[in-house]
């Protein structure tokens, strides 16, 4: 199931095989709870993505005023391109790494997760048709995959850069955005990209825990301090220092502490 939410190019179909896949999913586990054979398939080195959006170095992405509806068109675009690398970034950790034997709540996390992230990549979809636009309509960040690569062969790795870094990004940006558009008022779409990213906002905090939950497994299980691991990976695999403001209050009901990420950023020593 992982490996053909994978290799399924169009953005709407993916979607739509992921939450249909993860709906399965829930079915066989509901069924007395039982456990689910996982077995094994080989995951592509990169997902198949639709011809459109072109993918630029990050530098090389037009900035866009966020008061304008050029703008605003221009953030969601942004917010649809995240969502759908989260797809896959939440169907690649099952299939790469189902060599390692997990709990099953694992899987159960990240295929809610993956369903999820579906059902976000849609909401800001219709808030672009919304606005006469659509993804694909403008270019997108080439460095969103740059994570998975980096880990391809480190597990606890994909946790601490992936869901404890990238998506807890999103817990830091997303009240701003959210602010962006209510401030637009009556604009076409703004009070449906608002309602579409109070969703989201609420829902990532999950996606942030299951990380964290599951990394601190990894470093029981390996008896390694939670901390010094999460700092030795990331200056590893993450490219740069983190960047404040920290939304200290989601990040700790995600179960991230300020002295996980506060040593990490720009304004460290």
């Amino acid at each position: 199931m992982a490996v053909a939410a994978l290799t399924t190019a169009d953005a709407r179909a993916k979607t739509a095989l992921s939450r249909d896949f993860a709906k399965r999913w829930k079915a066989s586990r509901a069924e007395g709870g039982r456990a689910i054979p996982i077995g094994a398939a080989c995951p592509p080195d990169q997902p198949a993505r639709p011809a459109q959006p072109p993918l630029l170095d990050p530098r090389d992405v037009p900035r866009r005023k966020p008061g304008t509806l050029a703008g605003r068109t221009a953030i969601l675009h942004a917010v649809a391109h995240i969502e759908l690398n989260a797809v896959d970034l939440h169907w690649d950790i099952l299939a790469r790494f189902a060599h390692v034997p997990m709990p099953m709540g694992f899987y159960d996390d990240w295929v809610q997760a993956a369903d999820e992230e579906s059902k976000h990549f849609n909401l800001i979809a219709d808030c672009l048709a919304e606005m006469d636009s659509f993804y694909g309509a403008l270019p997108a960040h080439a460095g969103m995959w740059r994570a998975a690569e980096d880990t391809a062969g480190d597990f606890i790795g994909r946790l601490a850069v992936v869901p404890m870094v990238l998506e807890a990004r999103g817990l830091d940006v997303t009240p701003n955005m959210i602010e962006v558009f209510r401030r637009a008022g009556n604009a076409p779409g703004a009070a449906q990209a608002v309602a579409a990213m109070e969703v989201i906002y609420a829902e990532e905090v999950h996606h942030v825990a299951y990380g964290s939950k599951w990394f601190h497994f990894l470093c029981g299980r390996e008896d390694t301090d939670p901390k010094e691991a999460f700092h030795r990976l990331v200056r590893r695999y993450f490219h740069g220092a983190l960047k404040p403001p920290f939304n200290e209050e989601k990040r700790a009901e995600a179960g991230i502490p300020p002295d996980f990420y506060w040593p990490l950023s720009e304004k460290a020593g």
